[in-house]
């Protein structure tokens, strides 16, 4: 089990760094195109801008995984470990409950862009919706559509020819990385409720458990 566990934190890591390196590529070829060879690669800025809101959604949720988010800990460390885990249960409670909130929201702004119905309900999804205008022939700004995604086209837009990549591609992250985040407070909670730790932030610990590291390898 911890060998698959051990391979899904290579996977994660490995998508994390390779949107970042797309980024860093594309926008370096873009700048030699542009003052290089007075060019303009035209999809370079709506690429980078969707792969960069795919690396701060995926970030947040394996964040959460490492317990890399910063907070305040000044309460924390006043009280007991007793008191700690009441207030880490009740942090993680408050956190569910913004991610499911976050999940509707996102898969309603998404689900229409995929011919899919989006949820009834003002707070919590109550249904989904009986009619709605199915939106995947929506389109992107400039990046092209590729050959090996034609297929989308049948299943999405009727059989209709796509010039630019369809909307639901990009903005699929979104519930997507929700739904992470809230598997990730899930499994957080859990962590939390069994007593492995108290909290979910990074403290005063996180510095200490470094500077042994550190101990050890200088040792």
């Amino acid at each position: 089990m911890e060998r698959h566990k051990s391979a899904f934190d290579r996977l994660e890591e490995t998508l994390i760094a390779g949107i970042l390196g797309a980024m860093v590529l594309i926008t370096f070829a873009n700048v030699i195109a542009r003052f290089g060879f007075n060019s303009n690669i035209l999809w370079a800025l709506e690429l980078t801008v969707f792969l960069f809101a795919w690396l701060v959604l995926l970030g947040a949720s394996y964040a959460v995984k490492i317990h890399a988010h910063l907070g305040v800990d000044a309460i924390i460390n006043m009280v007991d470990r007793r008191g700690r885990r009441a207030m880490g249960l009740f942090s993680i409670f408050c956190c569910i409950l913004f991610a499911v909130f976050l999940l509707k929201g996102s898969w309603d702004y998404w689900a229409n862009f995929a011919n899919l119905p989006a949820t009834e309900g003002r707070w919590f999804p109550t249904g989904f919706e009986d009619k709605f205008r199915g939106k995947g022939w929506y389109e992107v700004e400039s990046v092209v559509m590729p050959d090996i995604l034609r297929f989308m086209e049948g299943i999405f837009n009727e059989g209709e020819a796509y010039e630019k990549i369809p909307r639901l591609i990009p903005y699929a992250v979104l519930p997507f990385s929700m739904a992470l985040l809230l598997f990730r407070f899930v499994q957080a909670g859990i962590h939390v409720w069994r007593g492995d730790i108290d909290n979910i932030i990074a403290t005063h610990e996180v510095e200490d458990e470094l500077d042994e590291i550190r101990q050890k390898e200088e040792g």
